[in-house]
Formats: C-alpha cells, structure tokens, sequence
C-alpha cells in the first residue's frame, strides 16, 4: 500500500524543516545565500549558545526551538549569515553582559567597546564581541530588544535577551561585519 499524496507532502515537509533552520538562505534568501550552509552550520555550533549565565533557560514559548540560523540577502551589499538563540534571565541586563564579557573572552572573542559616549554596559541595549574563527570574522551579539520577536518571549519574571554569532556570507571583515555601525 503506497502512502497517500497527504502523507507524502506531509513527509516531505517533515524533512525540509531541519533543513530550513540551519540553511533557510539555501532555500528561501537570495542567490549570494547559496554555498552557505557550512558556515551556518558552524555559527550554531559556536559553544557560547550553550553558555549561559546560570537561571537563564529558553523564554517558556520557545522552548525546544534552540539555535536557529538565517541569511539576510537584500543585495546592497554582502549576505549576513547568522545563528541566533533566545533566552530569558531573572537578573538585569549588567549581569548578562559581565557574564558574556567573561565568558567570551576565555573563549577567545575581544569586546568592541560601544563608541557612544551614552552608552554603558548597565544602561546599553546590546554588547558585541569579535574573533576571527577558520579564517572567518565574526560578531557575537548579546541583545535586550526582543520586543519585535512574534510571538513575542514570555519571560515571566525577568528579561529576555538574544546571543546572535554573525559574519557576512565570505567570511570577510568588512564594513558589514562591524559591531558599531
């Protein structure tokens, strides 16, 4: 007995998603995403997503979604390649960004001091880090500004924030791959 067409779209789909998450510039961005998987795939394996600041867990809405991936292509300039992971934390801001601060640079990333003379780690909004990783540069984001997330993270008691690792689709260190823009 062959499976119905339902069934096969259905398993079809099933195998796609996973493929979506860690290559969905493969298969959804524009032409300079293609070739990109790789690298993806070695942004979301970057062990800060799995260093977290103790009491910090997935937002309760996003649970079991973990690292996820993507690449920006709008054709003005280099592709963004990106693996990205959400977390909620019942401290301030300060506390996630020292953590980061120590944690990054044993692992080897150097923090990109904000240039604004406003800026200051218990007042900012975000903290970014480099390093080059394989001959590729790359930016480690911690961000407070999830408000735009659909659907938006449930924190409960506490903040929500994002570790994003990024790098533009060749790996260079150009004008896109700055911290502070």
């Amino acid at each position: 007995m062959s499976p119905s067409a339902s069934t096969r779209v259905g398993l079809a789909a099933a195998l796609l998603l996973p493929t979506a998450f860690l290559g969905a510039c493969s298969v959804l961005g524009g032409d300079g995403c293609h070739g990109t998987e790789a690298a993806l795939k070695g942004m979301a394996a970057q062990p800060l997503f799995d260093a977290a600041p103790a009491r910090a867990a997935a937002p309760a809405n996003y649970r079991g979604v973990g690292v996820t991936t993507g690449c920006d292509d709008d054709s003005s300039g280099e592709p963004w390649l990106h693996a990205d992971r959400l977390y909620t934390y019942p401290g301030k801001p300060a506390d996630v960004i020292a953590y980061y601060t120590g944690t990054a640079a044993s692992a080897g990333w150097r923090l990109e001091r904000n240039p604004d003379p406003e800026a200051s780690s218990a007042t900012a909004p975000e903290a970014c880090w480099t390093k080059t990783d394989q001959g590729r540069h790359l930016l480690l984001d911690v961000d407070f500004r999830t408000e735009d997330y659909s659907p938006a993270p449930e924190v409960g008691k506490g903040i929500a924030y994002e570790v994003s690792v990024g790098s533009t689709a060749d790996g260079g260190g150009g004008s896109e791959a700055a911290c502070w823009q």
